[in-house]
């Protein structure tokens, strides 16, 4: 069970007898051991006074700030009392302790004070002072003492260590004081509430003015508040604000329980002041300006936020982008653990090649790239020159310009924290980290959606984090902005605007990845960073855009293409990085030069493999899948020495069917494929051409490829001319019937879908071709077919024959116009004339296609 808390008593007998030396007998303090709690006497709120006793109340002794310590009724009750007992205890943690300064005050006072005697303290931790409970004799009354204890603590400045601007202060208690332990902190608003001296007797209202006069000693106000006269609330009472928290304490304690008598205003029985703190509402005049003026206040919002992205989400997302780059976190790629997996690859290469007597580097596509050794080296030539312009490799779907441009023409830079089997690396060259980028521009431009185009296009580069969704938000943000003000926030951000910054933070990590390799004790360590990456290009890392101009023709993709070649020139003419774009599209120099118009393109155009190398793939490629086959026990020892392209005879029918098939390394995969499978080479390309011939009726030549920009009519046409003829002319086609409306634009939709392929020179287109080497032999298969052929062609036959129809009904139109003259003018003869025979012309085109048109309806009523 917990003591009753004690009171701090005087001082120790020793310091009373010290301090009472000197001093007459009369007036020296005499020390009296009470106790009283934080709650008052026997802990009922007041402390009672008789005739010869006085209360003084300190404030600034401790903290007010400490307030919330009384929250800890545990730790007050306990410790309060021995705190404030103990001065040099008090004086460590505290101003001053209060029975110190009263023994000083008396000892030097000069208004002839009488016998002083300290009877009890009584501590308010949560209003930062104490009251200081006194008995006098009665020659001496407590407005003297209060008065001598004011002017020591005016004369003896006692400021408190931790705020030296403020002093002790104490005043005389004039009221009763409520001295509670409740949960109420104190506030610099205190209302006063007007009470009866007894219950039922009459009270008087104090206005402004004699309100002012009783509070304004203890500080200066700021307000009074009056109830409103038409109030039922009673008690009646009054605001008052101090300026300061201090002052409004000292009010509270020193007035609380306080008779104003009838000759200070308040009524013949008086009118008795219960003072209590009250918590002043904040005022709203900031939410009020802020809700009032949006104008200024969303687009400051919009910069705030704008800022704070920037200054910490930027350098977080340039972090993300390097660490994608340079694959940083990839447990795979370490330095170390690539190391021991390319030695274990080459000790099962060896074995391999003892057993079965082939190099499996030469297998697969090492023959392919051995064609096209040149392309890499020049490719590697030109990413050491320090020309600022773009390289671009064209080529057809399935040509392999991926594969030669990041496996082999930049291996030595996607590699090079790889250890090398020829040479000794130091570990610095094996932590080198990679300095290739590779943008993929297919998902980017088949996303739906800006926020999803946004996404594709940070996963491209590691730009992270990316809030993608949040601009949809912003968006509604910005269009409710709009609607209260009538101007755009500024919250939302468009397309573009988030693509350039996805591409300017990936510029800087590109830029950081150029200048790890440069120290301080290089020769050039005096040149720029600028200087130092155009004078060393081989230090700069490698942008590689893929599938650049993929799906153009839709609508809304210019933008994305535009702006990333916008941000891959600057790239180049500021020496950041080399680019490599990797495009389908033949018409790519239109988009990219107007991100470079001053600059000629290093181009390499790859097309397909020449039959011998084709051949040398397709049997590669079987022996290189059958090397971990075990040999059949049957066989003899002759027999296990030969290669499985070796074994097998059928092969000697690719001579024949890969000119029918082309160099197309897609084809000739899945032709190597069929034939690991078991099938001959004959069946598997007959079986290859058949189903290219029914993706080409399905995608171009049924009738829902009219919604498409050409029609089912127009592909045909080229799908006959290109059966009969590898090579057509360009301007020779614009000239048939079905490509005299929207003629180049058909052709260049029919060159998107890789129908066809479309041979320029000098920018000007010359010649056609089929899309893919195998669509020559497809178009014959289509052609043959009697049924499809005469229902194609009937159908050309019924647009000639509208088409004539048409032209007859203008010429006829106009020889009407002109039969309605009142006279023939000798001049129109020739004009008659002219008009008679192309009526004439047409009307015996009309009936050539109409007895074409019933040969090919027979072949369709008769065959199957």
């Amino acid at each position: 069970m917990l003591r009753r808390p004690m009171l701090l008593r005087a001082s120790r007998p020793s310091l009373i007898g010290v301090l009472g030396r000197g001093l007459p007998a009369h007036s020296r303090l005499q020390p009296s051991r009470k106790a009283t709690a934080e709650a008052g006497e026997n802990k009922s709120g007041h402390i009672s006074t008789t005739p010869n006793e006085g209360i003084l109340f300190f404030i600034g002794l401790v903290p007010v700030n400490l307030q919330w310590l009384h929250r800890f009724t545990w730790f007050l009750d306990r410790r309060k009392s021995s705190i404030f007992k103990d001065e040099s205890r008090f004086e460590t943690i505290g101003a001053v302790a209060p029975t110190k300064v009263v023994q000083d005050a008396i000892k030097n006072s000069k208004l002839g004070l009488g016998k002083v005697e300290i009877v009890e303290v009584l501590p308010r931790l949560k209003e930062g002072g104490a009251f200081l409970k006194f008995n006098h004799d009665e020659g001496t009354d407590s407005a003297t003492v209060a008065e001598a204890v004011r002017q020591h603590l005016s004369q003896h400045h006692v400021r408190a260590w931790w705020n030296p601007f403020t002093t002790v202060r104490a005043g005389l208690v004039l009221g009763k004081p409520w001295v509670e332990d409740l949960f109420r902190l104190p506030s610099r608003r205190l209302r006063v509430e007007f009470l009866p001296p007894q219950p039922g007797a009459e009270i008087a209202e104090l206005n402004q003015e004699q309100l002012y006069s009783f509070f304004r000693p203890y500080g200066k106000l700021s307000d009074i508040v009056t109830q409103p006269s038409d109030s039922k609330v009673v008690p009646r009472y009054a605001y008052l604000d101090f300026a300061r928290l201090g002052k409004a304490i000292m009010a509270r304690n020193c007035l609380h329980g306080y008779v104003v008598g009838d000759a200070q205003g308040g009524g013949k029985l008086g009118t008795v002041f219960r003072l209590t703190y009250e918590k002043k509402q904040r005022t709203t005049w900031a939410k009020d300006w802020i809700f009032t003026h949006p104008r200024i206040v969303i687009p400051l919002l919009a910069a705030l936020v704008a800022g704070l992205a920037a200054v910490v989400f930027d350098p977080l997302r340039t972090l993300s982008i390097r660490a994608h780059i340079t694959r940083s976190f990839h447990i795979e790629d370490n330095a170390v653990i690539r190391w021991f997996k390319t030695q274990s690859e080459d000790l099962i290469r060896r074995v391999k090649e003892l057993r079965h007597g082939i190099d499996t580097a030469e297998a697969g596509m090492q023959v392919v790239w051995d064609d096209r050794k040149s392309e890499i080296e020049q490719i590697q030539s030109w990413l050491m020159e320090t020309a600022d312009t773009f390289i671009i490799v064209q080529g057809p779907r399935g040509s392999g310009k991926k594969e030669l441009v990041l496996d082999h023409a930049l291996q030595h830079k996607r590699d090079a924290h790889k250890v090398s089997r020829v040479s000794v690396w130091t570990w610095k060259h094996m932590l080198t980290s990679s300095q290739v980028l590779v943008v993929d521009c297919k998902p980017i431009q088949e996303a739906r959606g800006d926020a999803a185009t946004i996404a594709a296009a940070a996963g491209q580069v590691g730009y992270r984090p990316v809030f993608s969704s949040m601009n949809n938000i912003s968006g509604l943000i910005d269009l409710a902005a709009q609607g209260m003000t009538g101007v755009k926030a500024g919250f939302s951000e468009t397309l573009e605007n988030q693509l350039s910054k996805i591409w300017n933070n990936t510029a800087t990590a590109l830029k950081s990845i150029g200048l790890e390799g440069r120290s301080k004790d290089d020769i050039d360590a005096n040149l720029t960073d600028d200087e130092y990456l155009e004078a060393h290009p081989e230090c700069r890392p490698v942008v590689v855009v893929d599938n650049f101009l993929h799906k153009s023709g839709e609508t809304g993709s210019t933008s994305v293409y535009d702006k990333l070649a916008e941000w891959a020139a600057r790239l180049t003419t500021s020496n950041v990085a080399h680019v490599i774009f990797l495009t389908n599209d033949v018409s790519f120099s239109k988009s990219l030069s107007k991100a470079l118009p001053d600059r000629v393109f290093r181009t390499i155009s790859l097309g397909d493999c020449s039959p011998e190398t084709a051949k040398r793939y397709v049997i590669n490629h079987l022996d290189f899948d059958a090397v971990d086959k075990k040999a059949s026990p049957n066989e003899d020892e002759e027999s296990r020495m030969l290669t499985p392209s070796q074994k097998r005879k059928d092969l000697r029918e690719l001579d024949d069917v890969i000119p029918l098939l082309g160099g197309r390394l897609t084809d000739l995969e899945f032709l190597a494929r069929r034939i690991k499978a078991g099938e001959t080479p004959s069946k598997a390309v007959k079986e290859i051409i058949d189903q290219s011939a029914s993706e080409i009726l399905k995608m171009f030549l049924l009738l829902g490829s009219e919604s498409k920009d050409w029609t089912p009519t127009q592909a045909w046409t080229l799908v006959r001319s290109l059966a009969h003829s590898e090579t057509l002319r360009f301007n020779e086609i614009l000239l048939l019937d079905a490509y005299k409306a929207g003629g180049d634009k058909a052709l260049a939709a029919l060159e998107q879908a890789e129908l066809i392929s479309v041979q320029s020179f000098n920018g000007r287109p010359y010649s056609i071709k089929p899309g893919k080497p195998v669509y020559q032999s497809a178009f014959q298969r289509l052609v043959e077919d009697k049924v499809l052929a005469a229902k194609m062609d009937l159908a050309l036959l019924e647009g000639a024959i509208g088409n004539e129809n048409k032209s007859i009904d203008k010429y006829e139109q106009e020889l009407h116009l002109l039969g309605e003259l009142p006279k023939q003018p000798s001049e129109l003869t020739h004009r008659l004339q002219w008009l008679l025979g192309k009526i004439a012309g047409s009307q015996s085109k009309i009936e050539g296609y109409e007895k074409e048109s019933a040969g090919l309806k027979k072949v369709l009523s008769s065959e199957f």
